[in-house]
């Protein structure tokens, strides 16, 4: 049986960069030292379908019965493959198949790095 990763609305899966007990100058830093930063940094695995757009149809009684489309969204700006810079206070921390992966809303992201295809 294979799983489907579905994530619900602004909801972003971040794999966190490793914790490095070693900065580039040599220093070896304190364990627990990276838990204690308000910023995070990570790699973007998946993203959801983003913010639900209303839709005035369902205005009409009971229009759930005859909802013939799909809803809408409007689409995020993260995409997969993406580098991120985000709030670590609203990750939610989750494992899947034994792999650390944190899930942030949308708005917590404060930065992202896309590769470009141009070669900048």
């Amino acid at each position: 049986m294979s799983e489907e990763i579905i994530l619900v609305g602004d909801k972003v899966l971040i794999e966190p960069d490793s914790e490095e007990a070693q900065t580039e100058a040599g220093l070896y830093l304190p364990q627990g030292l990276k838990e204690k930063e308000k910023v995070w940094s990570g790699k973007v695995v998946e993203v959801g379908p983003g913010y639900p757009v209303f839709d005035p149809s369902c205005l009409e009684e009971e229009a759930w019965l005859n909802q013939k489309e799909k809803p809408k969204y409007f689409p995020l700006q993260a995409k997969p493959e993406d580098r991120c810079i985000f709030l670590k206070e609203q990750a939610v921390e989750v494992k899947i198949k034994k792999k650390k992966y944190l899930i942030v809303p949308h708005s917590a992201i404060l930065l992202l790095i896309r590769e470009s295809s141009l070669g900048f």
